[in-house]
């Protein structure tokens, strides 16, 4: 195949890197917007990820794909195409070449992704993507082995940028790390007189509240501060540091207001955001995030310096805490604390439920994402088994689940707000929670939280006894369900939600 690719890819012209400028001008000639922020806005005819329509390619392909193939570098033939060139990551050592093709008529893809990651120092692609927006057929093709992703029938900017980082998990995998679908982040704060640093790596699926509670200042004042490194991806080491990937935010946008998310609409009104499918009035230019005619999965691809609180870094020295944000509706506590064994059950449960930047169809369903990753490639089963070995490796690495849904259910439950939730990473940074073991789950459960009042989120407020450990058995055996599809699993993880 990767022959197939070396002799058969002949665009008819390629456009070699064209500047920023160059791009953004062309992406207005063909239907962008300048909004009243001076940013420029664009609207897509595919509005999310075709997670559907996606084939990992590890084996010998299929006739029909073979055939599909050969129609599409066929047609490329005829086709003038953008070439962009990039690099992930700016660690030694971990720093990727990444290319991109897009036919001609969509300059916005290659404006929007070569925004996303760092300008390139020359080489030879380590990852390449071929985009061909105007294909009849949704289909997106990843062959892992070569570092090449073939994507047709889409012109939705994630679909370029997952596919970078969906390859860059797998190279990181092979070389003994672990690639993970989570934002990191610095809490400096005081623990007794002194002044520490503490990193987060915060896990959770697109509109679960990973952004917003990464890109949070927690209220603090100096010399208390948060610096913000990473949004979407990072690769745990061994030793417990992680290298970030990118160099910009691709955000949701639904709902944004100065008031609840400062940082991040400050970033999405910056001249050089760029908004993609947000209601933008095409004669005055106003921009309402609270529209959600065109999609509920609006984006903003922002900087990462037009975020506060951010540094001229992307990697965090040391992970002090692993978040994953897990958004339920019924018996799991505001917040929990982990074994090391029970965190690597967490990771491979996934819990959370689906959105609009995953399958609009499904919004709302719960559903379980090992590592609240969609774009794992290879064994689930091995990751599992390497994040745990990690946490072995770092036992000074704490875990805990931050539910960012309801307790007591969906009609009466108590909400659990974006102030509750970052009040309990705060005092997690702290040490200022005290816990308690539930003998049920295996897990600890908070007695006290500075700041939070946790007789509101008591379960018998909402359920009767009796619910509650029908609740509780039905969800472990769920889980155990779940766990028992990882054949190769230790069974250590498993044992965890077992006590």
């Amino acid at each position: 195949m990767q022959d197939i690719f070396a002799k058969e890819f002949q665009p008819k012209s390629i456009i070699d890197n064209p500047s920023e400028e160059k791009l953004r001008e062309w992406a207005l000639e063909q239907g962008g917007i300048i909004t009243e922020f001076g940013n420029l806005s664009v609207v897509t005819a595919v509005r999310n990820r075709i997670a559907k329509f996606t084939e990992v390619v590890t084996a010998e392909l299929s006739p029909e794909d073979m055939e599909l193939i050969h129609k599409v570098l066929e047609y490329l033939r005829t086709k003038e195409m953008i070439k962009l060139d990039r690099v992930m990551c700016h660690t030694l050592g971990f720093k990727r070449n990444c290319r991109l093709y897009v036919t001609a008529d969509y300059p916005r893809l290659p404006l929007m992704w070569g925004n996303t990651l760092f300008p390139s120092e020359g080489g030879e692609p380590d990852f390449v993507a071929i985009t061909v927006p105007e294909w009849k057929e949704k289909k997106t093709l990843v062959f892992p082995e070569w570092g090449l992703t073939l994507i047709m029938g889409s012109d939705y900017k994630g679909e370029n940028k997952k596919a970078m980082l969906r390859q860059v998990m797998y190279w990181a995998k092979q070389q003994g790390n672990l690639g993970l679908h989570a934002a990191s982040k610095i809490m400096r704060v005081y623990r007794g007189r002194k002044l520490k640093d503490f990193g987060f790596l915060l896990f959770g699926l697109s509109a679960t509240g990973k952004t917003t509670l990464s890109c949070h200042s927690h209220w603090l004042r100096t010399p208390e501060r948060v610096v913000i490194r990473q949004d979407d991806v990072v690769i745990l080491k061994s030793d417990g540091s992680a290298i970030g990937t990118e160099e910009s935010f691709y955000m949701k946008t639904e709902g944004l207001d100065p008031s609840s998310q400062p940082l991040l609409y400050a970033a999405a009104i910056s001249p050089r955001a760029i908004l993609e499918n947000v209601h933008v009035d095409p004669e005055t230019g106003k921009v309402d995030f609270f529209d959600t005619t065109l999609t509920s999965n609006g984006r903003a691809m922002v900087k990462r310096r037009d975020i506060a609180f951010t540094d001229n870094e992307i990697d965090l020295g040391k992970v002090d805490f692993i978040i994953f944000i897990n958004r339920r509706y019924d018996v799991l506590p505001p917040v929990v604390r982990l074994t090391p064994e029970w965190a690597a059950a967490a990771f491979m449960l996934g819990e959370s439920v689906e959105t609009s930047a995953g399958d609009p169809t499904q919004v709302g369903k719960q559903l379980r994402v090992v590592g609240t990753n969609p774009f794992i490639v290879g064994s689930k089963d091995e990751e599992g088994n390497i994040f745990l070995n990690i946490l072995r490796n770092n036992p000074d690495i704490q875990s805990f689940i931050l539910n960012t849904g309801r307790v007591g259910g969906t009609d009466r439950g108590r909400k659990i707000t974006v102030r509750d939730s970052v009040k309990i990473m705060e005092m997690i940074a702290r040490d200022k929670i005290v816990w308690k073991k539930d003998e049920f789950w295996g897990y600890e459960v908070p007695v006290q939280i500075p700041g939070l009042e946790l007789s509101q989120f008591d379960l018998s407020n909402y359920y009767p006894e009796e619910q509650i450990q029908e609740l509780s058995e039905d969800l472990k055996q769920e889980r155990l369900g779940w766990l028992s599809k990882f054949h190769s699993l230790d069974k250590d993880i498993i044992n965890a939600i077992m006590p």
